[in-house]
Formats: C-alpha cells, sequence, structure tokens
C-alpha cells in the first residue's frame, strides 16, 4: 500500500502535464466564451460586446432545431446499427470456419479507413444512382435505382458512418465473447437450454460492459461528424449537424460570435448527452 510520501510525490510529477492539460483546454474554451459575446464578423472590424445575443439569434434559429435534431437522430441510428450489428457480426466470427483469420482482417479494415475516404468511396461507388453498386443490383432484380443522398440524405449518412464504427463495436464485443467461459454455455446446455436461451441468459449479460464502452465511446465521436456529411451532402437542413452547422456559420457567413455561441452550445449538448449516458448505462461498468 503506498505511502503518503509516495502518494504526495505522485502528485507533484503529475501536476506538470496535468497543468499543461488544462491550459490546453481551458485557453480555447474561454477565448470562446468571450468572442460569443461579441459582434465579431469577418467583414466588419468592431468588435462590441452585445452579450447574449449570439446565443439568443442562434437558438432561435430555425437551422439549429434541425441540426440538434439531425445529430440526436445520427448518434442513435449509427449506435442502433452498431450495437445490433456488431453483437450478431463478433457471434459469427467467435464461431470456429476456415479462413477466420481472414476474414476477422476483412470486417475489421473499414475502421482503419479516414473518413473522408470512406464518404467518397460510398458516394461514387455504392450510393451514386447511376453506377454505384447498389443501383446495379436494384436494376438487377427489376427495381428503379434510389438517388440515396437526395432523396434520403441523412439515412445515408448514418449507413456511412455505420460502417466504419462496425469494425470497433465488433472487435471490443468479439473480445468480450471470447473472456465467456464455455462451461457456462455448456452447462446451459446440459440442462435444456436452447440457443436463444444461452444468449439472452447468459452470452447478452456477459458484454453488458463490452457494449456500454462502445457506446460511450462511440457517442463522443459521433457529436462531431463532419467530414461524411461535407464530402457527400455537403449539408442542408434535411442533413446537417450542430457541428456543420456552426462551421458553415463561421465559414460561408463569417460570423465569429454567432458561430461561437454554436460552439458553447454543442459543448453543453454534448455534456449533457454524456451525463444521460454515464447515469443510464455507466452502472455496468462498476466492478
Amino acid at each position: 500500500m503506498a505511502t503518503t510520501n509516495t502518494q504526495s510525490t505522485a502528485r507533484w510529477m503529475m501536476a506538470p502535464s496535468v497543468i499543461v492539460l488544462f491550459i490546453w483546454m481551458i485557453v480555447p474554451l474561454v477565448l470562446t466564451l468571450w468572442f460569443s459575446t461579441l459582434r465579431y464578423t469577418f467583414y466588419d472590424p468592431s468588435t462590441p460586446f452585445i452579450g447574449i445575443e449570439n446565443y439568443t439569434y442562434f437558438l432561435t434559429d430555425p437551422r439549429f432545431i434541425s441540426a440538434f435534431q439531425n445529430t440526436l437522430i445520427l448518434v442513435a441510428g449509427v449506435l442502433a446499427i452498431t450495437v445490433i450489428g456488431g453483437t450478431l457480426v463478433a457471434l459469427l466470427l467467435d464461431q470456429e470456419f476456415f479462413g477466420q483469420s481472414q476474414v476477422r482482417l476483412l470486417v475489421l479494415a473499414p475502421f482503419f479507413v479516414m473518413p473522408t475516404v470512406a464518404a467518397l468511396v460510398w458516394k461514387n461507388m455504392m450510393m451514386n444512382p447511376v453506377y454505384g453498386v447498389i443501383g446495379w443490383l436494384l436494376q438487377s432484380v427489376g427495381l428503379q435505382p434510389i438517388n440515396w443522398l437526395t432523396d434520403y440524405p441523412l439515412f445515408s449518412i448514418i449507413i456511412i458512418v455505420a460502417w466504419m464504427w462496425l469494425p470497433f463495436a465488433t472487435l471490443i464485443f468479439l473480445t468480450s465473447l471470447q473472456s465467456l467461459a464455455e462451461d457456462q454455455k455448456e452447462a446451459a446446455e446440459m440442462d435444456g437450454a436452447g440457443v436463444l436461451s444461452i444468449f439472452f441468459y447468459i452470452t447478452l449479460p456477459h458484454m453488458k460492459r463490452a457494449i456500454t464502452v462502445v457506446i460511450l465511446i462511440q457517442t463522443i465521436f459521433l457529436l462531431s461528424v463532419y467530414a461524411e456529411i461535407f464530402v457527400t451532402t455537403g449539408g442542408g437542413v434535411a442533413s446537417s449537424n450542430l457541428p456543420f452547422l456552426i462551421a458553415s456559420i463561421i465559414s460561408l457567413e463569417g460570423d465569429v460570435g454567432t458561430a461561437s455561441a454554436g460552439g458553447i452550445v454543442a459543448v453543453v449538448v454534448a455534456n449533457i448527452v454524456s451525463i444521460f449516458l454515464v447515469r443510464l448505462v455507466g452502472k455496468n461498468l462498476e466492478a
């Protein structure tokens, strides 16, 4: 057991890193807070103090409501696909079959593809209604091809992002499955339990901590999705999320003040979502 002197020494050794990290985080946050109280644009050299006017303008902008809704739908949709799909794929990869190692490598490969590249591949090679693979498959069975990015922009982005994050969920779930003792399942089988009973009463409870980790980690990154939207749909009411809306305000309108206010709002939303998730599923991380 560590002594008081050892603990004190450890704190002093960690202090420089903690201080640097704190400064790294707090300086941009303070500057963003300050800019959000100014009428600060690229086209006007004066920057008068206007208080919460930028916040009022941003929160009452109709684009904020749609972007907020799209953000929640995007996060929920991707989580649903990756958690359910990742569980099913992990169960398949946990079985013994020929070429198991090669298949596992192929399944994990999409996670290492850069978001911009993945979005371009799906936009031009998969979802294009003229020469895309999905359009060709629909035509081969007598159906009309679908212009996915025009008719279903948000759903298309969810599919692209879920395709990228499915390998991550699969890897975590597969690791969890491999730590499950086989004697538990064998005992259940000897007692007459079926496949579904074993899954719901043994396998799934064993995976709850892995599922919790996947949900928490993915949510952090899904709240900041940008490249996939920029490359595929270019934004718009139907597909813009909060990060894309904020980036559009500062890049297209040159309104630094309103964009800064939007950034603070996005931080608050991310923290609320994080707290909600921690309270909802964080208990599974307790020992």
